[in-house]
């Protein structure tokens, strides 16, 4: 009787998780589809002049790579470069100007010391490039990540595509590197499940609430950011890209994320541990630090991710064909949504049944995320570590 009611919750819980999937199949804004590049454009009869602001700490390996493609841009209107030093102990100031000799877009170096309590590091390095960049009067800024590198139309089609759909941002999630397995086996599930929170589809609709951006390449209104009180209004965020897009999108401003065809990032993962501290960094802080939305994550990629592969491996042992068959079908479900981004990405989709053992590992991270968070140690990234938002007094 014992083996027959646990044979019966079993199914119960394989029914859910392949109900859970065909749910995010057919409701949570087709997430899973990757054909959200930039919108049909134009270019306008006159190019508004831009500001290019890259926040930048400890920096120099990745300055070479990234840094000429921003200062090799052919823009037809008025663009100037501002690389903001955030403290490197790494010469990335240094660098950046000796690049800068060799051509291209004028490049402004600025340092703007430690940030004041309350304050990212970056928000505050952000804060210090739009100062400098504001007496240039920019009609758009374009906020971009030191390991960021474009292809030299990027900026004109960012600036097209903004002025063509009445954007007040637009926003490119980068392409990541995947040169090596353990970035072939993480990286593309990082894209797939930032999508499945904030389907791409829903950010770019009028009057939807769901809002994000890729913080590795923003173009943002100029006005936009003001009415929005960017950064100041977001100074404490840990997960800044999202906080700037809920800033803009409450502003009344239209935003619009897609994926990348001419950016992409050029930070190595190497190792595990690499990708480990990518994530656990800002995991626990994507929940709010709430324990019950901790405990609720996860149950949640316990029942959408793990139970699938376990329910199809458990129901043929038993010989219970009912949990084998909703196990597998939610299994199916799930690799064949993932086998668009690993596509995009270059990838076999031969990869996509492991997304369950990559989903495990995200399990892990946040978990460890939290437990970072409670030793005093959460969203610390290179000799920085950040409190709760509610931790830090406002300042007057």
């Amino acid at each position: 009787m014992g083996h027959t009611a646990r044979v019966g919750a079993f199914v119960w819980i394989s029914a859910g998780s392949l109900a859970a999937w065909l749910w995010l199949l057919l409701c949570q804004g087709f997430f899973w589809r990757t054909d959200v590049r930039l919108p049909p454009r134009r270019d306008p009869e006159t190019w508004p002049s831009v500001c290019v602001v890259v926040p930048a700490r400890d920096e120099a390996d990745v300055l070479p790579s990234s840094l000429p493609s921003l200062l090799a841009q052919d823009y037809p209107g008025r663009a100037e470069v501002f690389l903001v030093d955030d403290g490197s102990a790494d010469g990335t100031g240094e660098l950046a100007r000796e690049l800068a000799r060799r051509g291209g877009l004028p490049l402004t170096v600025g340092s703007p010391g430690e940030p004041p309590a309350g304050w990212t590091g970056k928000l505050w390095a952000v804060r210090h490039g739009i100062a400098l960049a504001r007496a240039r009067e920019p009609e758009y800024l374009l906020l971009t990540d030191a390991d960021i590198a474009h292809t030299p139309d990027s900026l004109r089609t960012l600036v097209a595509a903004a002025r063509t759909g009445g954007f007040d941002a637009v926003s490119l999630m980068a392409r990541l590197r995947v040169a090596c397995g353990w970035e072939r086996l993480v990286v593309p599930a990082f894209v797939y499940f930032f999508a499945q929170l904030y389907p791409f589809r829903r950010v770019g609709r009028r009057g939807s609430r769901t809002a994000a951006a890729a913080g590795g390449c923003v173009l943002l209104r100029t006005e936009a950011a003001e009415r929005a009180r960017v950064p100041d209004a977001i100074r404490h965020a840990v997960i800044d890209d999202v906080a700037l897009a809920r800033a803009v999108k409450k502003g009344g401003g239209h935003i619009w994320l897609g994926l990348a065809e001419r950016v992409d990032s050029v930070r190595p993962y190497p190792r595990l541990a690499d990708l480990w501290r990518m994530v656990s960094r800002s995991a626990y802080a994507q929940l709010r630090h709430n324990p019950l939305l901790l405990a609720g994550t996860v149950a949640g990629l316990a029942l959408v991710y793990l139970v699938p592969p376990v329910a199809l491996t458990a129901g043929l042992a038993a010989g219970s064909t009912a949990t084998a068959v909703l196990g597998g079908a939610a299994w199916l479900i799930m690799a064949g949504t993932y086998v668009p981004m690993l596509r995009y990405y270059g990838l076999s989709p031969w990869l996509a049944p492991l997304l369950p053992f990559t989903a495990f590992l995200y399990l892990l991270m946040t978990a460890d995320s939290a437990v970072q968070h409670y030793r005093g140690r959460g969203a610390a990234w290179k000799g920085r570590t950040y409190a709760r938002p509610d931790t830090v007094g406002e300042e007057s």
